[in-house]
């Protein structure tokens, strides 16, 4: 089987490389960043493709890691050049956090053209994707899970199909949206005790053993106390993740005033020029005299 990838940034060119180490042929690579599919092709011995259409004529199996709903679009309608030029017989597996409705969408366009496709959303992070050890959340026909069970069964080591297609973009924005609230709600406790004068470790340890422990405290914790915003989840994506869940309450009416504040201290992130950094970056609002006027930077 001969497997591809579109988009290898830090998500996407770990999976590759643990495919590679698993003794899985990677024939393609592509990426809108010309230097990262060109580093990577040389370390995996493989192409680095300059048209998306290379890409799924060279292989069986098309992974795409792409960052949201517009790549999404470019990628697989793109005038010109585009992933579903002769597809027939192709499967594309898509990995980003992108809307239910994208996935959809690119489903009907893919059968059009004799090609299936697969949700295989990620609820991991970068040293996952190197380990192979990824929860992988799957949605979209049983035939095309099946045909993709054994590729994503070298990426994770939970691979849980869940649905239609749509169904994993569901799931996955709730994991975001909560994990988002966790990590914004986690910044504020630590922050508030940093105020009062508490030995900032020691309330972490209090929050470990007591109804504050979550798994937000044990990935971030330290870093918000450290400042160690070194990025596996950027305020970016966690405002963009938070925004996709709020979309799908507001079409079935619902008002989430926690996820809505939680997006907002992201967007803020972004607005005051922090939203590379790591979630874990939202403590910089939180702590006292850390990011006092807009504009400062950590």
């Amino acid at each position: 089987m001969n497997i591809g990838f579109v988009g290898v940034g830090r998500m996407g060119a770990n999976m590759a490389r643990r495919l590679h180490e698993r003794g899985l042929h990677i024939t393609a690579v592509y990426d809108a960043d010309r230097a990262l599919a060109t580093k990577l092709a040389s370390e995996l011995g493989c192409a680095a493709s300059q048209h998306l259409s290379e890409v799924t004529a060279e292989s069986d199996v098309i992974i795409t890691v792409v960052s949201d709903d517009a790549a999404m679009r470019d990628i697989y309608a793109r005038a010109g050049d585009n992933l579903l030029v002769n597809a027939r017989g192709k499967l594309f597996v898509n990995c980003a956090t992108v809307s239910p409705q994208i996935h959809r969408e690119i489903e009907e366009w893919a059968t059009r053209t004799g090609a299936a496709t697969l949700e295989a959303c990620m609820a991991s992070s970068i040293t996952q994707a190197r380990e192979g050890s990824l929860y992988l959340i799957c949605a979209g026909s049983p035939s095309a899970f099946e045909c993709a069970e054994p590729v994503l069964r070298e990426l994770g080591s939970a691979v849980k199909y869940v649905g239609a297609t749509g169904e994993a973009a569901m799931m996955k924005a709730l994991v975001n949206m909560v994990m988002n609230i966790n990590t914004a709600g986690l910044a504020e406790g630590l922050g508030l005790a940093d105020a009062l004068g508490l030995d900032v470790g020691m309330v972490r340890e209090v929050f470990a053993e007591t109804g504050a422990a979550s798994r937000v405290l044990q990935t971030d914790g330290e870093d918000m106390q450290k400042r160690d915003h070194a990025v596996f989840f950027s305020a970016a994506h966690a405002a963009k993740d938070s925004g996709i869940a709020l979309q799908l309450a507001d079409e079935v009416g619902l008002d989430l005033p926690l996820a809505r504040a939680a997006k907002q201290q992201y967007d803020r992130m972004i607005d005051e020029g922090l939203g590379e950094l790591d979630k874990s970056g939202v403590a910089e609002l939180t702590f006292k005299d850390r990011h006092r006027h807009h504009g400062d930077h950590v």
